[in-house]
């Protein structure tokens, strides 16, 4: 302060200055202030700084409007001591303002984040502002999240008509989904979800914390949306978290069943495991290994168990008699070999019928290619490349956006009908299965042909000769889905090859001139040539690329043509010829 002049300043020549972290607030309540003011004026000094033809107060608010109530009852002029700051640094006011309402009255989250806000717009780092007040980096963080938020949010929970747990989950949403939450809030027919449900529907249903993840965090490839009020993020895609969380489940399985454990069970997920229905058994007796998973993403591993039931067959069988003082299990009413009896006259009696309602048997074919049984294991196929510009190229391009368009639409179809789609994941659960045949049963045959195809491409294998089958079956036009990028001319290194694009691209002249030339500079041509085409021009593609696939150096290696020549034979010597001629 003894860096500022001193003066007493009139009153009227004072308003409160819009760096005041209250203004535009109500005017404030004096009256425990108002009887020292009336009776001995104002004592402690207000700060203020010139502001065009007035004086603007930084800080002392109450104080000047406890002078303004004094004036207007005693009807005499008024002044109030006053430290006179230098007009241009904005950020020390702001700062000052912050450091004297904060001392005089606790600020709201939102008072803060104006005051915060005004102070990072000014240049002062999250450090700096830390370090200032006294405050940890990330509460700092924490009250700059709310900038975060759309106007119509900050205006909901600056007038208390929101709490700070739904606030602070809408922190975590893109623009849209907080736009689409505020519709919500206003709407008559519909509700806007509070508090943890919020997080949930941020998150697309299940707010998963990182915490949970089995699987190696730095390998996850889906997006983690970092929460400044909670201690870990949140998985953005449920539905990728569960994906990566079930293999990580299957490999540990896996590992139980290395070490000797011949049963392992994994338990629906939600179903809980209680301790009291089962009995401890060691591995050499019996004991089994239930993994239970929960719906928050939590996994538990219960080693060595058997239920109760199972507790007690075992122990009758080592006794030879049911134990003293427990209850008898009821006995079975099939023995062994009348189950076995039953349930293979059902079998056969299921399949015979079956070949009456070919409908029913697609239906129940394309629940098993989904769910899996103990007698199918489909994998569904995985982009899987040592470069990053291909799976990029691949992934980002129409035919991928095509697909996942489509796998979308299926996914609500199973919805409307009572069950979830997660795509190819065989688990061998019965239930699973039977959930997934219900829901196909309620569908029409156009609907269960989409379904067929969105399986049918989750499953099909890259670089098969099931790929160059299904382009010949369906006519493909790989035109429609490619075009020449990035990722195609950086990985194109065979001069050969090269130069025979060159010929189709810009003429067997221009290759000639060309063909002692590097790589690079072949590909220049390229591409120049295919930038200057008229775009009426039909779209090039190169022989690998084309249908059937094409090789550009005779006897050379090229997958695609190799797999080509595999199976021509098959679709008859009228499609042989035709590729022939096509090739040539």
């Amino acid at each position: 302060m003894t860096r500022h002049q001193l003066k007493y300043l009139p009153i009227d020549e004072m308003k409160v200055s819009k760096l005041n972290m209250r203004y535009g607030r109500k005017p404030p309540n004096v009256d425990d202030i108002y009887p020292s003011v009336l009776k001995s004026g104002v004592l402690e000094t207000m700060l203020v700084r010139r502001e065009g033809d007035h004086w603007g107060v930084v800080a002392g608010r109450r104080r000047l409007f406890a002078l303004r109530k004094k004036q207007d009852e005693t009807g005499k002029p008024q002044t109030g001591p006053c430290a006179i700051m230098s007009e241009g640094d904005d950020a020390a006011a702001m700062e000052a303002s912050l450091i004297e309402n904060i001392g005089h009255e606790p600020a709201t989250e939102m008072q803060q984040y104006e005051a915060f806000g005004k102070l990072a717009k000014e240049g002062r780092s999250v450090a700096g502002i830390a370090d200032y007040f006294g405050v940890d980096e990330k509460q700092v963080k924490r009250i700059l999240a709310l900038a975060g938020l759309i106007p119509g949010i900050r205006k909901l929970y600056a007038a208390e008509e929101i709490d700070g747990a739904t606030v602070r989950a809408l922190t975590l949403g893109t623009k849209a989904q907080q736009e689409e939450w505020l519709r919500l809030f206003k709407s008559d027919d519909e509700t806007a979800p509070y508090g943890r449900q919020c997080r949930a529907w941020i998150a697309g249903g299940a707010a998963i914390t990182a915490d949970k993840a089995l699987f190696d965090i730095l390998d996850y490839e889906g997006e983690i949306i970092g929460d400044l009020f909670g201690e870990f993020g949140v998985f953005a895609s449920a539905d990728q978290f569960w994906e990566a969380q079930s293999r990580e489940i299957a490999a540990r399985v896996e590992a139980f069943r290395e070490k000797g454990w011949r049963d392992v069970n994994v338990m629906e997920r939600g179903k809980m495991f209680h301790s009291w229905d089962h009995e401890k058994r060691s591995r050499t007796k019996g004991g089994r290994v239930f993994i239970e998973i929960r719906h928050d993403g939590s996994v538990a591993f219960h080693e060595g168990y058997v239920t109760g039931a199972e507790g007690r067959q075992l122990a009758k069988k080592k006794t030879g008699k049911a134990g003293e003082g427990k209850a008898q299990s009821v006995r079975p009413e099939m023995s062994g070999p009348m189950s076995d009896y039953v349930n293979l006259h059902r079998h056969a009696a299921a399949r015979a019928e079956l070949i009456g309602k070919p409908g029913v048997a697609l239906r129940l074919m394309i629940a098993h290619a989904i769910a899996g049984s103990a007698l199918w294991t489909v994998r569904a196929h995985q982009v899987r490349t040592a470069k990053e510009a291909t799976r990029e190229s691949v992934e980002t391009g129409p035919a991928s956006s095509q697909f996942e368009e489509t796998r979308v639409a299926v996914a609500g179809l199973f919805t409307s009908h009572g069950a979830r789609f997660e795509g190819v994941a065989n688990n061998s659960d019965d239930w699973r299965l039977c959930e997934i045949f219900a829901a196909l049963l309620k569908m029409t045959d156009e609907e269960l042909f989409a379904v067929a195809a969105v399986v049918m491409g989750e499953t099909l294998d890259a670089g098969s000769a099931a790929v160059e089958a299904a382009l010949h079956a369906v006519g493909g036009d790989l035109a429609r889905w490619w075009t020449p990028d990035a990722a195609f001319f950086e990985l194109l290194k065979d001069k050969r090859a090269v130069n025979e694009m060159v010929k189709e691209v810009a003429g067997a002249t221009a290759a000639s001139s060309v063909l002692a030339d590097t790589a690079k500079a072949q590909k220049a041509v390229i591409r120049e040539r295919l930038a200057k085409r008229d775009q009426g021009a039909a779209p090039w593609l190169p022989g690998w690329l084309q249908r059937p696939p094409r090789r550009f150096v005779e006897g050379a290696a090229c997958p695609p043509a190799d797999q080509w020549a595999r199976i021509v034979a098959l679709f008859g010597e009228d499609e042989l010829e035709a590729a022939l001629e096509d090739a040539a």
